[in-house]
């Protein structure tokens, strides 16, 4: 495949990615491969995002002024990303506030970086996870401006935050953008809660979608299969902050007062 070709399929590419189609069976050298692509930057056809990362420069436009899909991006950061936690909630228009911030899934020691104003975070698949196809499931693959983006659904997206809430920008964030949401199918949901492998990550899912029923449509039979790997004691909702709360003992949750009570609506 010529390079011009590759470009104009790729608005977003790794290096390795590239070299595999440029080598041809093996034939160029990976300096060759990399040699052509330091010329198309010179050039202006490129943009080098970081060491082994390139977006394409469309015909006309300056590499300075190209304007680079930030979820494209995050998804091409590792051969593995998956777009999650927060930045699966603005991908899918369900955000409560932009953030600058991206969080991408991945199994490889990736760093975060920042490109134009954006950080780019990696988040690595918990270990119970990472053999699993699709870490587990929950991941689509969806196109933007005919770009591939690998990102996490809704229902994977809502266990992700609750098990690590700092990735989800913190508890009046996470509340206000899962209200938003229309519709979870609870099954897959529940299902992704309890491959975790996380009693307290548990607890958080059933005592979100019992506080939840009438909304999201929550039977019995869903909170009774999160009920049984509940926590045999009780656990606080965030791990090393005791805020004073109130324990369900349900859950074996200690809820602090102020996400029980919603206190950020009083900002209204």
């Amino acid at each position: 495949m010529k390079p011009v070709d590759y470009f104009a399929s790729h608005s977003v590419f790794r290096f390795e990615d590239f070299s595999l189609a440029h080598r041809e069976g093996g034939r160029r050298k990976p300096s060759t491969t990399l040699a052509v692509l330091k010329q198309h930057v010179r050039a202006g056809h490129l943009l080098r995002v970081r060491r082994g990362l390139y977006a394409t420069v469309p015909r006309g436009v300056l590499a300075s002024e190209v304007v680079v899909d930030p979820f494209v991006l995050a998804s091409a950061a590792a051969p593995d990303a998956v777009v999650a936690y927060h930045g699966a909630l603005q991908f899918h228009g369900k955000a409560y506030s932009l953030s600058r911030r991206l969080q991408f899934l991945t199994a490889t020691r990736a760093e975060s970086f920042e490109f134009r104003g954006s950080e780019f975070v990696p988040v690595l698949v918990p270990a119970t996870l990472r053999t699993l196809p699709d870490f587990g499931g929950g991941v689509l693959r969806e196109f933007r401006n005919r770009s591939a983006v690998q990102v996490t659904t809704f229902e994977r997206t809502l266990v992700d935050v609750l098990d690590s809430p700092r990735h989800g920008l913190g508890w009046e964030e996470i509340g206000r953008s899962l209200e938003a949401v229309e519709f979870f199918k609870l099954d897959p949901l529940i299902e992704y809660a309890l491959k975790l492998g996380s009693a307290t990550t548990v607890a958080k899912v059933g005592f979100f979608l019992e506080q939840h029923r009438q909304q999201f449509m929550v039977e019995d039979h869903h909170l009774d299969r999160l009920r049984e790997r509940a926590p045999a004691s009780p656990v606080y909702l965030d791990r090393g902050k005791r805020a004073p709360g109130t324990l369900f003992r349900k859950w074996n949750l200690i809820v602090p007062d102020d996400v029980l009570n919603h206190t950020w609506d009083e900002q209204l």
